[in-house]
């Protein structure tokens, strides 16, 4: 299965359930902002090291909240018609601009603070 043809689904999907009246970009950033708030509980109190080590059980609930993100992403881009691929091509080109090797290998700091 390709991008398309999981957009496609998920389209399908909000329509057979007449949920596309409920689905504003508004709504589905909220959501979306959700999910990512239930995939950072995943990783709530855990050390660094667990995190890069998860059990089998705690790796699911994780892949699920990633799908979950995923699938809300791609709606919101499908409402908005977006290309996502082209989007995500696009903020790459300017965090490469953003965040110069020279300037930030090896440095967490953020782009406007190493200037």
């Amino acid at each position: 299965m390709n991008l398309d043809s999981l957009k496609q689904k998920i389209e399908h999907f909000a329509r057979e359930r007449e949920w596309e009246q409920y689905h504003s970009p508004k709504n589905l950033s909220m959501a979306l902002a959700v999910e990512a708030a239930e995939l950072i509980e995943e990783f709530q109190w855990l050390t660094e090291k667990e995190s890069r080590n998860l059990s089998e059980e705690k790796l699911q609930k994780v892949k699920d909240e990633i799908g979950d993100i995923f699938i809300y992403l791609l709606r919101i881009s499908g409402v908005l018609d977006i290309d996502i691929i082209e989007a995500g091509h696009a903020k790459f080109k300017k965090n490469e601009i953003k965040y110069p090797v020279d300037k930030c290998k090896g440095s967490s700091r953020k782009y406007d603070e190493y200037k």
